[in-house]
């Protein structure tokens, strides 16, 4: 029988344990940029990141942060939603998304949201089809 459990990441050392998948969704991070990043979002933004563990080996791992606007109310914000390429279509990204979703209801948020790139057809068909998630609007991006 496969062991499988999902754990909080809280050390540099558990992050960079994540890190090669993480890299796999935001390559232009490197490990320092990574883990500034992490403990910056931790303390301005209550960020959280779990994995997906299996016989011992990490294989997904999702961030998010909880959140509250006056348009949503008390929300959860899926940032970082991967599992490794070697391990995907397993049912690891569901796993995650639907522990986070239990994690928001024990909490009482209402709901759980997320962006995903508009060349990620797979990730839309997985939220749409799979998870029950529904487009309701578009995101916006400007550089500064």
């Amino acid at each position: 029988m496969i062991s499988s459990k999902i754990i909080e990441l809280k050390t540099n050392s558990e992050f960079l344990k994540a890190y090669p998948i993480i890299k796999q969704l935001r390559p232009h991070l490197n490990e320092n940029s990574y883990i500034e990043l992490i403990l910056a979002a931790q303390v301005e933004d209550n960020y959280k990141m779990f994995a997906l563990v299996e016989e011992d080996i990490l294989v997904a791992v999702i961030g998010f942060k909880p959140m509250i606007t006056l348009s949503t109310g008390r929300y959860i914000w899926i940032c970082d939603l991967v599992t490794d390429s070697k391990q995907r279509s397993k049912g690891y990204g569901e796993k995650l998304l639907t522990y986070v979703e239990e994690w928001g209801k024990e909490k009482e948020f209402n709901c759980v949201s997320l962006s995903s790139g508009i060349q990620r057809i797979d990730a839309h068909r997985f939220y749409e089809d799979k998870m029950n998630y529904k487009k309701v609007n578009f995101v916006f991006k400007k550089i500064l």
